[in-house]
């Protein structure tokens, strides 16, 4: 996506904005709304937005055996001759809607995990969006590279860090000679929103915890289901323009594999240049960009009901030394708490490998409307 390049608002008129409401014309919206001419989202571009062909062209292109492998059984075989699934690990549910724990299961090995033991994790994953191995030690890079690879295609897009174990690991503590700091800290978000389809999972493994250095999880389709009709509605009609790229994604969509209603988003600043709002078509399908909100407007309005909603739905998530997490990033939206940049030498030193894995389809909306290019 690297030769994409999306606009950039370098300013936004506060004349322009009124109480965060959509714009009439958007040849309009180029000039008055923005402080100066921003190719290539020129007047004309966006005039494009109003046209009946519109822009909606979907993205395109772009040494000992583990415990499991040594403990392995024969099925036992239905009388239908189908054999019968065997749970290779127990979850614990850590809510009753939300994260699940497992203990006294091992992912150390040199082997890969077995294709029913990947099964099953995505299966889990798909009911429990968030799971956390305990007790795992210290696996390697290599290790959690490997696992990762087999849940799907390992994509990494971040700085390595000069004690990072792996090229693919993406090395994160409260010590910048350690791992790179502030990571997570500058608002609510999914990983991966700056490109045409974000990421799908991540691998989360803690090799030592600081005092405070939680991480909060908010499970997307309860958060939308929170929210009343109006609010439903109106987010339903915005597109969130990515910061230094050139997408469209629909705040409100379905997940992939779940098929639920969840939400894209980041509340980071530089993660967001603007929110496209859709026309009033009565048909959900045949609508079109008509108008601009200025950043800040709504991702203030989700970061303010997020925080309220974390601790009627969320998770806090304390951390262990040894955990291994996988996180559906599509499901959920998470966030880095102050503490976990707390001084070292009061809080203890906080080090976390982490992997992406990349996304595999395109944000599509119930309408089948999905993400676009918007240059």
């Amino acid at each position: 996506t690297s030769h994409f390049r999306g606009f950039q608002p370098a300013s936004w008129r506060a004349s322009s904005v009124h109480g965060g409401g959509g714009f009439g014309g958007l040849g309009s919206i180029a000039v008055a709304l923005l402080g100066r001419s921003l190719p290539p989202l020129s007047a004309a571009v966006l005039a494009t937005w109003a046209a009946a062909g519109g822009p909606w062209a979907a993205v395109r292109g772009v040494p000992r055996r583990p415990a499991w492998h040594r403990q392995r059984r024969h099925l036992p075989v239905c009388a239908g001759g189908m054999q019968e699934a065997r749970r290779l690990y127990e979850v614990t549910p850590i809510l009753p809607h939300f994260g699940g724990e497992v203990r006294g299961f091992v992912l150390q090995g040199d082997d890969p995990l077995p294709d029913d033991m990947v099964r099953q994790l995505k299966e889990d994953m798909n009911k429990y969006r968030v799971l956390i191995f305990k007790g795992q030690g210290q696996i390697s890079g290599a290790r959690q590279v490997q696992i990762s690879q087999q849940l799907g295609v390992v994509e990494s897009t971040f700085y390595k860090h000069p004690q990072s174990p792996h090229p693919d690991i993406f090395r994160v503590s409260n010590d910048e000679e350690q791992g790179c700091t502030n990571v997570g800290r500058t608002g609510w978000h999914i990983d991966g929103t700056f490109q045409a389809r974000p990421f799908k999972y991540q691998t989360m493994h803690f090799h030592a915890v600081c005092e405070g250095g939680q991480t909060w999880f908010i499970p997307l389709m309860e958060f939308y289901e929170l929210q009343d009709e109006e609010t439903k509605a109106r987010w339903d009609k915005l597109w969130m323009v990515v910061g230094g790229e050139s997408y469209a994604h629909p705040l409100v969509y379905q997940h992939p594999t779940r098929g639920d209603t969840c939400m894209m988003l980041h509340c980071g600043p530089s993660f967001c240049s603007g929110w496209a709002v859709d026309d009033d078509s009565p048909d959900p399908a045949a609508r079109k960009p008509k108008g601009l909100i200025r950043p800040r407007i709504i991702q203030d309005e989700l970061t303010a009901r997020l925080d309220e909603a974390v601790d009627k739905i969320g998770l806090k998530m304390n951390w262990e030394v040894g955990d291994f997490a996988i996180n559906d990033n599509l499901g959920n939206c998470h966030y880095a708490p102050p503490g976990t940049q707390a001084r070292r030498a009061t809080a203890g030193l906080r080090i976390l490998h982490r992997t992406t894995i990349a996304g595999e389809e395109v944000p599509r909306k119930a309408d089948g409307r999905t993400s676009f290019m918007v240059a």
